[in-house]
């Protein structure tokens, strides 16, 4: 198994791992912290040194869980690019979940992590979902404040379609590095989008969340997801994938715009086998079958 190529983001951007180790469900993985920094350097040994986190993930704040593995090997920060998100706001009994990129509320939010992961600087900052009511010019202006500060590296964005990235980014000196968006066979609108096109049209390189659907495509029973899955499972069996996991990994990652493919598992296991589908060539009609297998029709 060979070391995964390393990306750069877009022009002048930040070089990371092509594939993302994702930190998303890490409270339900139930690791000691001595567990956790084995797993880090695991995948780090793997050639995946770019980790993704967001100050939602929990409870209890996934960030801080991580922040304590890392404390017991303080150098290892060296060798990571931490990526985290705000912007999403929990409910509770008296308030619904709601978006917040006011500037007060970014900047509370990039402190609290950096806080629970014990470090000085966030690699990557990302917008986790549009905000309705954001303000462009004011959340730009906190960027930059937060950039000469020292606390943040570099920015993008999630979820965003290309209008919102296009007026966030026309107001910004410096590139906004990705958008991370949900990519796998169960989510086709986005090839409709024209999203893909336009990051590739400026060199950006999108990271894809949810490659495996959260796991739907193994588990739920659907007309739609038994076909893919047959489909998936015989492709597996003419390329010699060892499971569906590298097969979905690889039809991901053939997709022109070169995503990151964030990996979620904390299995180092299915970790490796997301490492083995980076060398997995899937023919061109290999892919339209999975995409017809998905969307229950041939193409037009």
């Amino acid at each position: 198994m060979s070391t995964p190529a390393r990306i750069t983001l877009c022009p002048k951007g930040p070089e990371i791992s092509r594939l993302v180790q994702g930190y998303w469900r890490l409270s339900e993985w139930r690791m000691s912290d001595q567990e956790l920094l084995t797993f880090v350097k695991q995948h780090v040994e793997l050639g995946i040194t770019t980790v993704d986190h967001a100050a939602i993930y929990g409870p209890p704040p996934c960030e801080a869980l991580f922040g304590k593995a890392l404390a017991l090997q303080p150098s290892l920060r060296d060798e990571l690019e931490i990526v985290s998100k705000f912007g999403i706001v929990p409910g509770d009994n008296h308030k619904v979940w709601h978006y917040d990129a006011r500037p007060h509320k970014i900047v509370e939010s990039v402190d609290q992590s950096l806080a629970r992961l014990g470090v000085e600087y966030l690699d990557i900052l990302l917008v986790h979902r549009p905000d309705y009511l954001l303000n462009a010019d004011e959340v730009a202006e906190c960027f930059e404040q937060l950039k000469q500060a020292g606390k943040v590296k570099h920015f993008g964005v999630s979820n965003f379609t290309k209008a919102q990235f296009e007026l966030l980014q026309s107001r910004l000196n410096f590139p906004l590095v990705t958008n991370q968006v949900e990519l796998n066979p169960l989510n086709l609108p986005l090839l409709e989008s024209g999203d893909l096109e336009f990051l590739q049209q400026h060199h950006i390189t999108p990271m894809a969340w949810s490659c495996l659907a959260g796991g739907r495509i193994f588990h739920e029973q659907s007309e739609q997801i038994n076909r893919l899955r047959t489909c998936l499972q015989q492709v597996a069996n003419e390329t010699g994938a060892g499971s569906i996991d590298e097969v979905v990994y690889a039809w991901v990652a053939k997709l022109p715009a070169k995503p990151a493919l964030i990996v979620g598992s904390g299995n180092i296991g299915r970790v490796r086998a997301a490492v083995s589908a980076l060398e997995l060539e899937l023919g061109q009609e290999q892919w339209y079958r999975i995409w017809e297998a998905s969307q229950g029709h041939k193409v037009k």
